[in-house]
């Protein structure tokens, strides 16, 4: 397939592949994202206002918010301001941010820089048809989160107990993870389900007795996975492997599968042990009857 892309003079937003193709967001969360992200840094509208201009339903609307919060694209904050009132902060950033970047990033704190730049806004530079853009920014070495240790959790249950993660986080307010978190504490959700857990056992593990305040919550659930974790499953022995063929030393000559150290197969035995029996029993009855002897 050939692909022919020349970018437009003016007016247009960038966007990383890694929002276009997020394998959690829906469609109405990406286009709620990138639609905020469009807007010129002047405009200071809320996130429910780009939500309608993209002419998305107040129930998608909701849905959508809860994902891009959970995986840390959006963070907001309620504060309190003069008279008592009350003002609610939202943060919307082109890549995954932390609490505490996110909280860095409101307060313009020099310490801590987001993991990508924000977009920028105005006339981008002339492109020529056939080659990349010059980076301005030079070469970042940004590679992406590795999941946690183990690693010889199957791939299955590992992508099973982040989707378990994820319900944990969309239900419990106190239990935000973003996509990184998530990435990272998949693994050892995932050596729960290897030794035998349910997503029952996960979900109460990591919501039962919580604080009242919950300052990191990737830190508690790792701290909580960690400890928590259940013992692996008793060891079983392997089954012995079956005996070879063996040809019957009875009268049959028949070929047959010990179970121990027996010669004959099960019938020649059968008939063996009859034969014994018959004989004992002719045995007593030529001796005639006994004598009782009284005490």
């Amino acid at each position: 397939m050939l692909r022919h892309v020349i970018a437009p003079e003016r007016f247009f937003t960038q966007v990383s592949n890694e929002i276009i193709r997020h394998p959690r967001l829906s469609a109405n969360a990406v286009r709620l994202l990138i639609w905020q992200l469009s807007l010129p840094a002047s405009v200071d509208a809320p996130l429910y206002e780009a939500g309608k201009a993209a002419g998305i339903t107040k129930g998608a609307f909701t849905r959508a918010k809860r994902e891009l919060k959970a995986e840390g694209y959006v963070h907001e904050w309620r504060l309190q301001v003069e008279r008592g009132k009350w003002r609610t902060t939202q943060l919307v950033s082109p890549v995954v941010l932390t609490d505490t970047e996110a909280v860095a990033v409101r307060d313009g704190s020099p310490q801590v820089t987001p993991t990508a730049p924000k977009p920028a806004t105005g006339e981008p530079t002339d492109r020529p048809v056939g080659r990349h853009p010059t980076n301005t920014e030079g070469k970042k070495d940004n590679p992406p989160s590795q999941p946690s240790q183990p690693s010889h959790v199957p791939a299955p249950l590992i992508e099973r107990g982040g989707l378990i993660l994820t319900s944990v986080s969309h239900q419990e307010r106190k239990l935000r993870f973003n996509g990184r978190d998530i990435q990272q504490l998949a693994a050892l959700a995932g050596e729960w389900l290897l030794r035998g857990a349910t997503a029952k056992d996960l979900r109460e593990a990591l919501t039962d007795g919580l604080p009242a305040r919950v300052h990191s919550p990737a830190a508690l659930a790792h701290n909580r996975l960690t400890r928590k974790m259940p013992e692996p499953p008793p060891f079983t022995a392997p089954l012995a492997a079956p005996q070879p063929l063996r040809t019957c030393a009875g009268t049959c000559d028949r070929v047959f599968r010990p179970v121990g150290d027996e010669t004959a197969c099960r019938d020649c035995r059968q008939d063996d042990a009859q034969a014994a029996y018959a004989q004992n029993l002719s045995r007593s009855n030529d001796q005639g009857p006994r004598q009782a002897r009284w005490a």
